[in-house]
């Protein structure tokens, strides 16, 4: 049975790539629970995927180099690093923890890696690494000028990743997500938030006009590519992007999730926050060619799942 770590596995898309991995694998998962959103929504998480004797949990933090070396130990074969502080508002307020956390920690999971003798990392990125948009869809040729401190952590950590690949020969794709979405997913995401609201038949507040587009991406879709990971090396060295392909307007999300849940909340627009995006929409013909990703979950059939789900769960 394969030996694979998933770094920041209590979280939101950790959890669901360990949860399906272990299903035919040994994974050992590694968590700090931080506190940026609520740490008994990772334990709940933990709790179910322990329930699976082939997951083991080691409390840590990624910033801590013998931590990572006594998880990622030589009979760890795949790496999944998920774990990130992640949030684009907060990384303006405070640039200095994604920094640490996801550059630092980045480095350390690469450096253990090595040391370990892993045969692939599978890296976290994100789409905010593109920042300003010069065209649509981003295709992965697209500039990269993030917009805030979060961006810039995570890019800087893809070219960690490549450096890793060409100069000492650590075999690692970065994924590119595009606003991952479903059962699990953080509270502090709009469509969590949104959620929330419709139900509780309270004021939406958008920050803009809500004409501002995004690309979103279901759980399931993410999972199903990183998964493909552990069975090919030919997107070694690459960064992909893995979207949705498909963008939709902040005002068309409330009326998708107002429908769903037939709330009358009304809407509340405010100013635009820093640091965010005008527009995402991911050009993800690399990652088929290369690993075959079609994305398979519309965006109105993601929503419905995970309006069942909160309703059901939260």
């Amino acid at each position: 049975m394969t030996k694979i770590a998933v770094i920041g596995g209590a979280g939101f898309i950790g959890s669901h790539i360990a949860e399906e991995i272990a299903k035919e694998h040994e994974v050992v998962i590694t968590d700090n629970l931080d506190d940026y959103y609520s740490p008994e929504l990772k334990r709940r998480n933990l709790q179910t995927l322990l329930a699976n004797p082939n997951v083991r949990f080691i409390e840590g933090d990624i910033t801590d180099l013998d931590l990572l070396r006594r998880v990622i130990d030589p009979d760890v074969e795949f790496v999944f690093h998920e774990a990130a502080q992640a949030g684009v508002r907060i990384s303006v307020e405070d640039p200095f923890k994604p920094n640490n956390v996801n550059v630092l920690g980045t480095l350390n999971v690469l450096k253990a890696s090595l040391d370990a003798g892993v045969k692939r990392v599978i890296n976290a990125s994100s789409s905010s690494v593109y920042g300003k948009v010069q065209y649509l869809p981003f295709d992965e040729t697209h500039p990269t000028v993030p917009l805030s401190p979060y961006g810039v952590s995570k890019l800087a950590a893809e070219h960690y990743c490549r450096v890793f690949y060409e100069v000492y020969g650590l075999p690692t794709v970065s994924l590119r997500y595009f606003t991952v979405y479903g059962p699990r997913m953080r509270p502090d995401l709009a469509i969590s938030i949104f959620t929330k609201k419709l139900l509780a038949n309270e004021p939406i507040t958008v920050f803009g006009d809500g004409n501002q587009t995004r690309d979103f991406t279901y759980i399931d879709d993410i999972v199903r590519v990183n998964r493909r990971l552990l069975e090919t090396d030919a997107a070694d060295g690459r960064v992909m992007n893995v979207g949705g392909g498909h963008r939709i307007t902040v005002n068309d999300l409330i009326a998708h999730l107002r429908e769903i849940t037939g709330s009358e909340s009304e809407v509340v627009y405010s100013n635009r926050q820093k640091g965010d995006a005008e527009h995402t929409l991911a050009d993800t013909s690399l990652a088929r060619k290369l690993v075959g990703y079609r994305p398979e979950v519309p965006i109105g059939e993601g929503l419905s799942r995970f309006a069942r789900w909160y309703m059901q769960n939260l």
